[in-house]
């Protein structure tokens, strides 16, 4: 079988050799030799492999079918149709592990389980006794097969002992069993149902016909076999050849080894050589530290026998000294002169008060003096009006006669001039009016202005940015990244470019629009209203990334109007949002629509924007209620329409995108939507612009004649104040003839003498003040004179206060040379010791120099060269040394190489000779067994035939079986009785019964050259008229005497009623199936 070809070629030929008959003296039947049933020596019945009993439940259309116990010789099961007969066959091929497609009755498992039921039970049992059963210890004598199919079209086996202990559930464990008991489950000769009994019966080729024979005598899984060992055998060749190949190559490798090993002698010359320099250096590393040791001690005598930075440093402690002593006088003097100058500065202080007291005191006297002559000048002014007005009044007292006259006429005046005040009031009134309904148009009028170039400017704003859009979609015709903007392009280049010279970690990626993609364009609105910004994103992995990509973004945006900066650890692996996403089995999310070229990007936007939890929902009245009635979806935060609409659980916000503006598909149509509304926001604009132009001019106009109005009533209030002076000045001069003479004449006198007591007040200020200037004359004097000394000193002081700074600094000059003497003096002690350490160590470096040297060579070796030089001639050896260990390799490795290429190369060349050898065999083998394989195949084709001719006879039939086995057809001929002499003999002629007995016929002929526990033959004589089917049933019974240990199971919708009474024969009544059980009643199984 084709499923169990994975073995060994030798174990394939070995099982088929034990399933077909072997080609021994028994090449034509012989009746004669047949035994009885009464004659077995050994056991009546076979041993293993026989079914003792099969039980199904829930398969095909039965509920249940009780335990079919079978007999071990022949078994026939009679029942009408659908009482189960086929059922108990096809339950047999696939409990025993058969597939659906062997069965000839479905396609699938799943097909064989009963209708409204979820699994079909099915158990066969094998017999296992007798020396040859299988695992006997472990099974016993029965083994018990158990497969349950379930609806889904899965089954499980399960292999117990006759116990009913698990064994095994494993398949590979069933196919040993079949293997081992000679079962084939796909071989007609043990198998024949009803399908292929029709495809035979019709089969009008003559090569079906003898492929069924070769499939029957398993020569065909034989032919195949030697197909696959003769290509195993090519292959092999092959390898051998590939094998004789690499062996050249070894035994050139070889070659090369043995004569690196050969030329062992030279090299072990060079390293005698190397060994005497290694000596020599060492003695001429003895000495090179001999002569730096004799060094070191000359050098420390030297440095200690210098005295040279003691006697610098007792020069600058004496110049330290003097300058000291000069910088203390120096501080002495300006000591004594800061003394003065501070007394003096007390002084000065007190006269400062003083002068600020005087001269206080002298303002406030100039300011008496000052009042007092302001009181005076008033006084004498007020005099001179009342003699004025009391002129005035004497001259009006002396009137004529037409002073009544006179006063009339001015009361006339009066009264006129107070009703044009009046009429100048009211008008004042009505242009008040007139100028607020003015203001109030005005307002309007401006407000109306401002409302349209509002919108002006809004259409206007509308109109760049499409305008700008639909530059970025006719750049995007040639670069789709420019509809993330115009700079884009150059911006990634420039990140290319920094990350090519090192000045990235990790590369950023953006824009995040340009890394996803949709799985649904119809998403394109809705996915773009949820990521909205996010969509010009760039994702950085760390902060010094970011100030990076900050300065590669200045060159290209302003500083508020940059793309946005998401800095998070990039991963390769995609978050695990389990628990976490929103689930839904209708809607899917954002996360679930989206493609990334990167887990970065999808990490990225799982943080900042939580895609995993948004769903996208198409239409707006579903989302409203998945969202808004009733609870939300798990883990579900919002949702978005496809038009763009945002739905919480408790608001709804729509959207104000009309289309896709990343993700859009049709370019041109976009332009040219996009020019349509550029025309329109034009033709916009234009209408606007002359209504804003109108709207102005009418206010410019209400404006100027509000202008005017407000002067015309400027120059009436200034009329009204001219009539109200006027009448003041009339009632005023009218009370003024009315004033008492006399009374002026008396007021002016008490005038004069307060006029007289004012100048004497003056007078004494004026003393007053004089007295305070002299005070301050004086102090001011005495505070210039204090001031001076003062100055004096300090420029007394300024030479003296440079030279103690020079001094200081000198001071501080030498001090420093001081410590650089006394730092010098200690580092020369230091170095001194330093020395004595150094050469104290160098003694002891040369005792282990002399120590090592002596190791290496005893004796001193007198070097005459330089270490410079034998090093180097060292270093020649070693490189020559190497370059040959490179080439030939190190003596030890050399040897070990050149045993393992000998060993190695006798190997292959064993390995490839024993394959050759092989190889020849295997041809000799093949070809013997190819000459085995035709004799058989012509064995079984004679047997078969001779039988065939056998069965028909008993028939009075007489027909032929010829066999090509070069073109590989089979051609039956069968004349019925009383047609020998017609010249068409082709099986197409027969009657339905005549074909069956001619099947039945090959059948027996196949069963008499091949073996297998058991036989099957489902409903074989179906189309047989009673004569054939006796003598078919009589042919049947005395194969299955001939051949007692095999097991022969007939299946037959006919009675059985003339079948003998032997304990040999078992028949199994079928109950009839429910539809007859309504019409006839119930029968005994």
């Amino acid at each position: 079988m084709s499923k169990r070809k994975g073995k060994v070629i030798s174990d394939v030929t070995a099982v088929k050799s034990r399933r077909v008959t072997a080609l021994g003296a028994e090449d034509v039947p012989n009746d004669t030799n047949h035994q009885g049933p009464g004659s077995f020596t050994h056991s009546a019945t076979g041993d293993i492999g026989l079914i003792e009993s099969i039980t199904l439940k829930n398969f095909m259309c039965h509920h249940f079918l009780s335990p079919f116990q079978f007999g071990p010789n022949v078994n026939f099961i009679v029942g009408n149709n659908g009482s189960g007969k086929s059922a108990i066959l096809t339950a047999l091929i696939v409990g025993l592990g058969g597939k659906a497609t062997v069965t000839n009755r479905g396609v699938s498992l799943k097909d064989f389980v009963k209708t409204g039921e979820s699994a079909a039970d099915i158990t066969v049992k094998l017999r296992n006794r007798g020396p040859d059963a299988y695992k006997r210890d472990v099974y016993g004598e029965c083994i018990s097969i158990e497969h349950r199919i379930s609806s889904d079209g899965c089954r499980t086996c399960k292999l117990k002992s006759k116990s009913g202990q698990l064994i095994s559930n494993k398949k590979e464990e069933l196919t040993a069993i079949l293997d081992h008991f000679n079962i084939q489950l796909d071989n007609p000769v043990s198998i024949l149902n009803q399908e292929m009994s029709k495809q035979f019966l019709h089969s009008k080729s003559e090569s079906d016909k003898y492929k069924f024979f070769m499939k029957a005598t398993l020569l065909e899984q034989m032919k195949r076999d030697y197909i696959h060992i003769k290509h195993t055998k090519t292959v092999t060749r092959q390898q051998v050849e590939r094998q004789e190949e690499c062996l050249k190559d070894l035994k050139h490798e070889f070659l090369q080894r043995k004569e690196r090993y050969e030329n062992l002698s030279s090299f072990s010359e060079m390293k005698v050589v190397l060994e005497n320099l290694k000596k020599a250096m060492a003695w001429s590393l003895v000495r090179d530290k001999e002569h730096l040791v004799q060094q070191l001690k000359e050098d420390t005598e030297k440095e200690e026998n210098n005295y040279k930075h003691q006697d610098n440093l007792q020069l600058c402690q004496t110049k330290v000294i003097q300058v000291e002593k000069k910088l203390q006088c120096i501080k002495n003097r300006i000591e004594s002169l800061t003394e003065e100058q501070e007394s003096l500065s007390e002084d000065n202080l007190k006269l400062k008060e003083q002068v600020k007291i005087i001269s206080k005191a002298h303002k406030e006297q100039e300011l008496v003096y000052f009042r007092a002559v302001n009181k005076l000048k008033q006084s004498e002014q007020e005099q001179n009006l009342l003699l004025e007005k009391m002129n005035k009044a004497k001259t009006s007292v002396n009137l004529n006669s037409d002073g009544e006259t006179e006063y009339t006429k001015q009361q006339n005046t009066l009264s006129s001039m107070r009703e044009q005040l009046a009429e100048l009031e009211n008008k004042c009134l009505q242009l008040n009016q007139e100028i607020k309904s003015k203001h109030q148009a005005l307002f309007k009028g401006k407000e109306e202005r401002d409302k349209l170039r509002l919108e002006e400017r809004n259409i206007q704003v509308s109109y760049e940015s499409k305008l700008k859009r639909k530059n970025q979609l006719l750049a995007s015709r040639s670069n789709k990244l420019k509809r993330f903007g115009d700079y884009v392009p150059d911006l990634l280049h420039s990140i290319a470019e920094a990350y090519a010279t090192g000045r990235f970690v990790k590369k950023p990626v953006g824009p995040i629009g340009v890394c996803i993609s949709l799985k649904d364009p119809t998403f394109a609105v809705a996915v773009e209203c949820c990521l909205r910004s996010f969509m010009k994103a760039f994702c950085c992995d760390n902060y010094k990334d970011e100030a990076v990509l900050q300065e590669l973004m200045s060159r290209y945006y302003p500083k508020g109007n940059r793309p946005q900066i998401i800095v998070s650890p990039f991963s390769e692996k995609l978050y695990n949002i389990h628990g976490r996403k929103a689930c839904h089995p209708e809607y899917p999310s954002v996360l679930d629509v989206i493609t990334a070229t990167s887990p970065v990007i999808v990490n990225c936007l799982i943080d900042m924007r939580g895609i995993e939890s948004i769903l996208i929902i198409k239409e707006k009245d579903k989302a409203r209620r998945v969202m808004q009635q009733g609870r939300p979806p798990k883990n579900c935060r919002e949702a978005f329409t496809v038009e763009g609409d945002q739905v919480y659980p408790n608001r709804y916000y729509t959207s104000d995108f009309s289309m896709s503006k990343y993700f859009g598909g049709d370019l041109e149509t976009e332009i040219s939507m996009l020019e349509s509304d550029l025309e329109n926001h034009q033709a916009q604009l234009s209408r606007f612009q002359l209504h804003v132009t109108l709207v102005t001019e009418d206010i410019m106009s209400m404006e100027s004649k509000l202008n005017s109005t407000i002067m015309t009533l400027k120059q009436t209030l200034a009329s009204v104040n001219q009539v109200k002076a006027a009448i003041t000045e009339l009632e005023t001069a009218g009370e003024d003839q009315i004033d008492d003479i006399s009374s002026m004449e008396e007021v002016a006198q008490e005038n004069q003498q307060k006029i007289e007591t004012e100048k004497q007040t003056v007078h004494e200020a004026k003393e007053e003040l004089d007295k305070h200037q002299k005070m301050a004359e004086d102090m001011d004097s005495k505070y210039s004179s204090v001031r001076e000394r003062i100055d004096q000193l300090s420029e007394e002081m300024e030479p003296l206060k440079d030279e103690q700074m020079r001094l200081e600094a000198e001071c501080a000059r030498h001090e420093r040379n001081l410590k650089i003497l006394e730092n010098k003096l200690k580092s020369h002690e230091d170095n001194i010791q330093a020395m004595k350490s150094d050469l104290a160590q160098r003694e002891e470096e040369l005792q282990e120099y002399v120590a090592k040297a002596s190791k290496i060579s005893p004796e001193r070796q007198q070097v005459t060269g330089s270490t410079k030089s034998i090093d180097a001639e060292i270093t020649r050896l070693k490189k020559k040394i190497k370059v040959y260990e490179s080439s030939h390799g190190e003596q030890e490795q050399v040897v070990r190489e050149y045993a393992e290429a000998l060993a190695l190369y006798r190997e292959k060349t064993n390995q490839v000779r024993d394959l050759r050898r092989f190889i020849d065999r295997l041809d000799n083998i093949m070809s013997d067994r190819q000459n085995r394989y035709k004799i058989m195949r012509r064995s079984l084709s004679v047997r078969c035939k001779l039988y065939f001719n056998n069965f028909l006879i008993k028939m009075n039939c007489c027909g032929s079986m010829i066999f090509d086995h070069n073109n590989e057809t089979l051609s039956i001929t069968v004349k019925p009785p009383g047609r020998e002499d017609d010249d068409v003999s082709d099986m197409k002629s027969l009657s339905g019964g005549e074909r069956s007995f001619s099947t039945v016929c090959f059948m027996l002929s196949l069963w008499e050259i091949t073996e297998s526990p058991f036989r099957c033959l489902d409903e074989f004589d179906v189309y047989m008229d009673m004569h054939n089917r006796r003598i078919s049933l009589d042919l049947l019974l005395e194969l299955s005497e001939r051949q007692h240990l095999r097991q022969f199971i007939f299946i037959t919708p006919l009675t059985t009623s003339s079948l003998p009474k032997t304990r040999l024969i078992k028949i199994h009544q079928l109950q009839d199936p429910e539809r007859h059980l309504s019409e006839t009643g119930d029968e005994d199984v």
